[in-house]
């Protein structure tokens, strides 16, 4: 998989730095979300990510830009297949499915009917570009089945991945404290092609993986934070993160062990960038 989006749009370009986030960059720069789509399919990623992580209400209301919402899922997409495209290689694109309001917080999830139509509109709007869906950063049952209920209602038939995010003690529990087993149950209606845990600390997904890969034999993986998020922590907040100083090299380290435990899906989330990519993807070809 490949890694972070939205560091790697700031670090390109800072000034863009805004409350929309990632989708700020859909209005001012696309042509940077497609450098670094390129960039890390030069890395050796075989699946990119559609930049819609922000381009969702909670985000687009803070300036005003709802209506842009259906206009820059659409170009995140085309986005995402354009470099691909140019890359001449074969890319998984994958349509993200993101939380509706914040990332690590059960308590904020919206009610179903608010929350469904917003995954239609993701849905409706993704599908001409991408090959499948990923259902990322889930820390809930509820919020997975909010989306679960728009792919049902629209007869998606692409394949659909689910990745939950874990709370970072280590003893498999989603965000909400609801168990990685009962998640698991709860997704079987729409036939998950591919279970995952992202947006974590990497040594909370060694431990959820030590448990998924009991659970299924279908393929698993996990795509993590370099930094730990303290219960109450939002974007716009001021409780502080903790930032983990994970090297390439100790990230090598993770992907090893998660291979060992059986997974075949490795990717970054917040701050794992291209050459953390790189290293992954250069000691597969090399083993």
């Amino acid at each position: 998989m490949d890694g972070s989006m939205g560091n790697e749009l700031l670090i390109r370009r800072s000034d863009l730095v805004s409350g929309l986030w990632s989708a700020q960059y859909l209005i001012d720069a696309p042509e940077v979300v497609k450098e670094v789509h390129l960039e890390y399919i030069d890395s050796g990623a075989d699946l990119i990510i559609t930049n819609t992580y922000s381009t969702i209400p909670s985000y687009l209301s803070k300036k005003n830009a709802e209506d842009k919402m259906p206009e820059l899922i659409r170009l995140a997409g085309k986005l995402a297949r354009e470099a691909v495209k140019d890359s001449k290689k074969e890319v998984i694109v994958a349509g993200s499915l993101p939380p509706l309001e914040e990332s690590y917080r059960p308590d904020l999830v919206i009610d179903e009917e608010e929350a469904v139509p917003i995954y239609e509109t993701l849905v409706k709007e993704l599908t001409p570009y991408v090959d499948i869906f990923i259902c990322e950063t889930m820390s809930s049952i509820k919020e997975m089945q909010h989306v679960m209920q728009a792919l049902h209602n629209l007869d998606n038939e692409k394949p659909v991945w689910i990745a939950w995010s874990l709370k970072e003690d280590q003893k498999n529990k989603l965000r909400s404290g609801e168990s990685i087993k009962e998640a698991f149950r709860a997704s079987a209606s729409i036939e998950p092609e591919a279970y995952l845990f992202n947006c974590t600390d990497p040594y909370a997904i060694t431990e959820g993986l030590k448990e998924l890969k009991e659970l299924t034999q279908k393929p698993i993986g996990g795509y993590p934070n370099v930094f730990n998020v303290p219960d109450g922590w939002t974007l716009d907040n001021d409780v502080q993160v903790s930032v983990r100083d994970l090297s390439v090299e100790k990230f090598l380290d993770f992907a090893e062990e998660w291979q060992n435990l059986g997974a075949s899906i490795i990717g970054g989330c917040c701050g794992i960038g291209p050459k953390f990519i790189k290293a992954v993807a250069e000691k597969n070809k090399s083993t």
